[in-house]
This record gives structure tokens, C-alpha cells and sequence, in this order.
């Protein structure tokens, strides 16, 4: 049983204990239900949560895919309009507010579902121009991260990312991948990343937390038979390029010291360290890694989460370079978690144009 089923099994109870409450509110300010039905509603939400994860984990079906996203779209509805009985309830302790504006405040919730939903699906490229001093020429790297290719996105993501970067070949001469190719809500078959065989640059990937859920072994055979490079704890050099892939550990991972770090600079280069999480920038440039890439934090991926994701994480999203001129990256991702939603964060790529000052 992976990390995440355990952890879904953990919460099912605390999530359909919640939905129960959820729903009795919800349903205080426009029917009549009795607490029965909403009891067998609430359970029926917790074994939506928890029974296709069982089936994902053996063989991934379009069924099984199905109600993963259900649930997904379910959670993030729950999130908003959790927030609108709250808003609701706290203006009503001091005006009386009319039906019809409870029953618009309520609908808001399906039609900004439809936004986020199209928001996730919808894939972008965006530019940042990166200035060196010892660069020997432009080049331009394309970024991304947090893929999340499991139950909620599956193959057609993986279509996706490779149809972008086929029509990035001709301007950017390579590919970095920050974590988090899987999601660990289903199984990593053999050829699930074939659809990346036909991109021309160079793809470097180095794991995050999410691709050891259903064994990282899984992920890095599909990564191989698929042309990715995989970087674990290891360097690779390309062009002017040094990129060291530092494995995002946790548990019994073995981690690097610093020194053995440290022992695959190369100065006569740009260093870039290729790390899931927008930690230990300062440790690395100090090191001396020019550029650090990151994903991990999706940017809080929808609101109201985007704002505590920017006081959560010093360097959530965006671009950030310090004082001695050495950058990190942090990407919004490509995929998202757990539900298939955005809103004021982007599913994007990231060209990294590297210039010469």
C-alpha cells in the first residue's frame, strides 16, 4: 500500500465526517433533508474517496480514472462552498440576507468550477530571462514540473507536455523536469511516457516525493524507455550547461552532504541544480549553483490556497535572483493535486532564456 492510499485511508473518516456537516448546512439554507440521508450521502463521499484508489494501484481503467476525478472536483466544490457557509453565516449574525442572494452566493460555486477546471486543462508557456555573466552563449531551457501524471490526469497530459515542447524544438535546446512526474494515484506502466519519445531536446527529470509513491523504480523505467534522462543524485552536462539532479529525499532516503554536492561543480560552467523543492536556495548558491530549479508548491495551485502558499513557502512561484546574481526558479507545475483545478495559478511551461549581460 503506497504513502498516499495510506494517508487517503487516514482521512476518509475526518473527510466524510466533514462532508456530513457540510452538507447539513448547506442543505439548513435551501431544503429540508433529514440527518439519514445525508449520513448515507457522507459515506457515500468517503467511498468515493477511497475505493478506486485500490483498483488504480494494480491496473489504471477509465472507470477508476472517472471517479478519482469526481472526487477531485467534489473536494475543491467542498473547499468553496465551506467558505461561502462561512461568509453566509457570519453576515447573517448581523443583516438578514434575502434567499435569492443565498442561492446566487451558492451558484457561484459551479460556475467557477467550470473556470478552474478549464484553467488546469489548459496548458501555457511562459518566458523569464536569466543574465550571466560567464555565459559562453544564449541558450534557452524550458522548465516545468509537477506533472502529477496518475488517475486525475493520465496519458492525454503526457500528449499534452509532449505536443509543446515538439513546438518548442526549433527554440529551446533543452528540457528540465523538477519532480513529481507521477502522482502516485495509480500505477506507472512501462510505456505510459512513450508520447515523449518524439521530442527532439534533451528531457532531464530528477525525482520528487510524489514518483516513489508507487515505487520509483516504476517511474524510472517509464522515463527510460521514453528517452528521459534521469538524474538521481547525479550530474549531466550539456553544452554550457552543468545541471546536477539533487533526488528529493524523505524517510530512509540517503541525502547528499553538502561536500559530495559540492563535488559535481564545475566552474567553468553555469551551474544549475535541479531540486523539487524551493528549499536551500541560499545553502546551493553559496555552494555555487547558479541557478536553482524548482516546482512542489503548484503556487497554491487555487484560491484561497494561492495565499496561504505565498506566506507558507518563502519562494513559491516566480522568478527570484539575490544579491550575488544567482537565481531560483519555482514553477506552478503542469499537473495538479489530487483535484483537477486552478485558479490564479497557471499549468504552464517556463522558457528560461539564459543571456550573456
Amino acid at each position: 500500500m503506497s504513502f498516499r492510499t495510506r494517508r487517503v485511508l487516514f482521512t476518509a473518516p475526518f473527510y466524510a465526517l466533514f462532508q456530513f456537516f457540510l452538507l447539513k448546512y448547506i442543505f439548513l439554507l435551501i431544503a429540508n433533508v433529514g440527518d439519514m440521508e445525508l449520513i448515507v450521502a457522507s459515506i457515500l463521499l468517503g467511498l468515493l474517496r477511497c475505493i478506486p484508489m485500490f483498483f488504480e494501484e494494480k491496473k489504471s481503467t477509465v472507470i477508476g480514472r472517472f471517479l478519482q476525478t469526481l472526487d477531485g472536483i467534489w473536494m475543491w466544490a467542498s473547499v468553496m462552498f465551506f467558505i461561502d457557509i462561512v461568509i453566509i453565516y457570519i453576515v447573517s449574525c448581523f443583516i438578514t440576507i434575502p434567499q435569492l442572494i443565498i442561492y446566487c452566493l451558492l451558484g457561484i460555486v459551479p460556475i467557477l468550477g467550470v473556470y478552474n477546471y478549464y484553467k488546469a486543462h489548459k496548458l501555457v508557456v511562459n518566458e523569464e530571462t536569466l543574465k550571466f555573466n560567464n555565459l559562453a552563449r544564449n541558450i534557452n531551457i524550458v522548465h516545468l514540473s509537477d506533472v502529477h501524471f496518475g488517475a486525475v490526469r493520465h496519458k492525454e497530459i503526457i500528449a499534452q507536455i509532449a505536443n509543446k515542447l515538439k513546438e518548442l524544438d526549433n527554440s529551446c535546446q533543452l528540457a528540465i523536469i523538477s519532480g513529481d512526474l507521477a502522482d502516485g494515484s495509480s500505477i506507472v506502466e512501462p510505456h505510459d511516457f512513450d508520447a515523449l519519445k518524439d521530442v527532439k531536446m534533451p528531457i532531464i527529470f530528477t525525482p520528487g516525493n510524489h514518483d516513489f509513491y508507487m515505487g520509483i523504480e516504476n517511474v524510472v523505467e517509464a522515463c527510460k524507455n521514453a528517452g528521459i534522462i534521469v538524474l538521481d543524485n547525479d550530474v549531466y552536462q550539456f553544452e554550457n550547461l552543468n545541471i546536477y539532479g539533487l533526488t528529493y529525499s524523505f524517510d530512509d532516503i540517503p541525502v547528499p552532504t553538502n561536500d559530495e554536492i559540492k563535488n559535481n561543480l564545475n566552474p567553468d560552467l553555469i551551474n544549475i541544480i535541479n531540486y523539487h523543492v524551493p528549499y536551500r536556495w541560499d545553502e546551493f548558491s553559496s555552494l555555487g549553483f547558479d541557478i536553482q530549479l524548482s516546482g512542489h508548491t503548484h503556487g497554491g495551485q487555487f484560491y484561497p490556497v494561492v495565499n496561504i502558499a505565498n506566506i507558507m513557502f518563502k519562494y513559491n512561484m516566480g522568478l527570484f535572483k539575490n544579491e550575488s546574481g544567482k537565481y531560483i526558479h519555482v514553477t506552478t507545475g503542469v499537473g495538479s493535486m489530487d483535484t483537477p483545478m486552478r485558479w490564479g495559478t497557471d499549468s504552464e511551461l517556463v522558457i528560461l532564456k539564459l543571456r550573456k549581460k
